[in-house]
């Protein structure tokens, strides 16, 4: 009877399911980082010198 009950204790344990792997935010966006960062930096450059001459 006791190898039974174990025999029903491994079973539980390989039959759960295993929980879906989420997928990072962080993850899902990085491969474009390359080509963003550098025209959100060109924006910002670019607002910079506007409101720099405007100013003036």
């Amino acid at each position: 009877m006791t190898s039974n009950a174990a025999e029903q204790t491994t079973n539980a344990t390989h039959t759960s399911p295993t929980p879906a792997q989420e997928q990072d935010i962080v993850e899902g966006i990085a491969h474009a980082a390359p080509f963003i960062l550098p025209l959100a930096g060109g924006v910002l450059m670019f607002l910079l010198a506007f409101i720099a001459v405007y100013m003036a």
